[in-house]
């Protein structure tokens, strides 16, 4: 009876034809299933706006509409308010308090100290107590607690908790409050990722609920503008899912903060990029995608040309893990794979606005990590750029091959710093969890200095070290190198030491090499909302200026 039932499955089961016409069905590009958009939600507008509408480029311009408005999901010159605007007049005082300082409560407060008093207001972190306005039945002023006023993004807890569509503007604050950063934390938390929700909405519409500050006095404005827009640009590339922003887009994304920002762009692709950089093509040629590479150079605005600043971020758009396929609970979030490349960009951008007395060069290399039959296989063994043959140890460990590419092209330049950024390795989250970046350096100097920074900033980071006696976890016995260590172990340090034999003259002449391994997501924190999240590039920003700034 089962024989019986078989046979007539197959007789009925519709063919399917050929292996290649099953493979045709299977493998359909990303772009036929990308949703169209609204495209004035989205910030496009001219030319692309009006070619939207054509038909045949319909879906490739909804996608290019997800990048075209990159950090200003919400207008920016919404979330800060002029102190001369007619706004600032009808603005709620936001008093910051410390924990336990009962009396500045009772003098900020004054008659109505009774009701915060029944509000049970201490001061703790993020915690409010609106105090009304008896005339008018409106507000008068806001408490906002900050506790011990060690966190410094808690004022980026503010947009969330008070009301939407309201102006608010700095009161009093406990002494050594600094302005400039609870502007900057004000910026950061105000952030919102929903571009791709309720697309039909217009773009006023969306801002009409922005919560405003009025601008503190004494603030540098390009300088937190410059920060919270190159933060919210690095957001808004992780959160986008990969149908969205595909090995393309992203090439485009990275053209648009170029262009925004007068700095030429040069793409590398197809038979270029195969031959001058072969691990990244190796790891992007499953993709009906495909790999490329992408540099960015900003001349210094001091027109110095000896000193040379360069940065590279890995751009895997999405990762499978390849032939060696992640579990599906491991492959959800894998959007995020293109983190380093956010963050590098997200960093340029901070840079590209800021006076710079060093020529600023930003490499992407760009794939997408992807199963089929031409897809590079375990044991392979790869030439790269830097002609070090690696034997592949696990087709998921495909972001150290795409740095190695980038930073051997990076480090014949000799340039004085060299930063890469990735979301390279679980052994990092495992070591050091979500919020904490793994930095590895082979400078003692730029590590203190960059910690430093992150402690002022919330931005905090941790070193982790590059061991020599892991180096033969890395030996192959049929290459010059394994891509991966041979034992389960201490996975985060045998990466960092596999890209250090990338920048070889870097390491040599004793110029600044920094690897960050990061895990480029964030649950809800102060100033940070739920989602993509580019840590440790408030820190760096601030280093970068002091060493590199004019």
């Amino acid at each position: 009876l089962l024989s019986l039932m078989l046979l007539l499955i197959r007789a009925t089961k519709p063919s399917l034809g050929s292996p290649s016409q099953r493979a045709a069905l299977h493998y359909r590009p990303v772009v036929a299933a990308t949703p169209s958009l609204n495209v004035r939600r989205l910030g496009v507008r001219g030319p692309l706006r009006r070619a939207c509408s054509s038909g045949a480029e319909r879906k490739t311009l909804a996608a290019r509409a997800a990048y075209e408005g990159l950090g200003h999901d919400v207008d920016l010159g919404k979330i800060f308010v002029d102190p001369d605007s007619s706004f600032s007049a009808s603005a709620v005082p936001v008093h910051v308090m410390a924990k336990g300082n009962e009396a500045a409560v009772a003098q900020v407060a004054g008659k109505l100290a009774p009701l915060a008093k029944e509000c049970k207001f201490k001061g703790d972190l993020g915690q409010t107590c609106i105090l009304p306005d008896v005339d008018s039945g409106g507000v008068s002023s806001v408490l906002f607690g900050v506790d011990d006023g060690s966190e410094p993004l808690a004022f980026g807890m503010a947009p969330g908790k008070l009301v939407e569509g309201s102006t608010y503007k700095l009161g009093e604050s406990p002494e050594g409050f600094d302005a400039t950063q609870a502007a900057i934390a004000w910026g950061l938390g105000s952030y919102k990722f929903n571009r791709l929700k309720d697309v039909e909405k217009s773009t006023d519409d969306a801002s009409s609920s922005t919560t405003s500050l009025v601008w503190p006095e004494g603030v540098d404005r390009d300088y937190v503008m410059s920060v919270v827009r190159g933060m919210w640009i690095a957001r808004d590339l992780i959160n986008l899912p990969a149908n969205y922003m595909g090995p393309v887009e992203l090439q485009e994304a990275c053209k648009a903060i170029a262009e925004a920002n007068g700095a030429p762009v040069k793409v590398i692709e197809g038979a270029e990029l195969e031959q001058d950089f072969p691990m990244v093509h190796a790891v992007g040629k499953a993709s009906d995608r495909p790999p490329r590479l992408v540099e960015i150079i900003k001349p210094a605005t001091t027109g110095n040309t000896e000193r040379i600043l360069t940065l590279v971020g890995k751009g895997v758009v999405f990762d499978t893990g390849g032939l060696d396929l992640k579990p599906p609970s491991a492959m959800l979030a894998m959007k995020k794979d293109m983190g380093g490349a956010a963050a590098i960009l997200g960093l340029a951008s901070m840079l590209m606005s800021s006076q710079l007395d060093a020529r600023l060069r930003v490499l992407i290399p760009i794939a997408e990590n992807s199963v089929g039959g031409n897809a590079f296989r375990p044991s392979d063994v790869l030439t790269s750029r830097a002609k070090i043959t690696v034997e592949v140890g696990n087709t998921d460990a495909e972001g150290r091959l795409l740095l190695a590419d980038a930073l051997a092209w990076a480090d014949e330049e000799k340039p004085e710093m060299v930063i890469d950024m990735a979301t390279l390795t679980g052994a990092h989250r495992v070591a050091l969890g979500w919020d904490l970046p793994g930095l590895f350096t082979n400078d003692d100097a730029a590590y203190n200095r960059i910690a430093e920074f992150g402690e002022q900033l919330g931005d905090p980071v941790w070193r982790l070290p590059l061991y020599k006696g892991y180096e033969s976890y890395l030996k192959s016995k049929v290459a010059d190198t394994s891509s991966t260590g041979s034992k389960p172990l201490a996975g985060a340090v045998t990466a960092a030491l596999f890209l250090k034999k990338f920048v070889r003259s870097t390491i040599d002449d004793r110029r600044t090499w920094l690897h960050v391994d990061f895990a480029g997501w964030t649950d809800a924190r102060p100033g940070r909302p739920e989602g993509g999240e580019p840590q440790c590039i408030l820190a760096l920003y601030a280093y970068l200026m002091e060493r590199f700034g004019s």
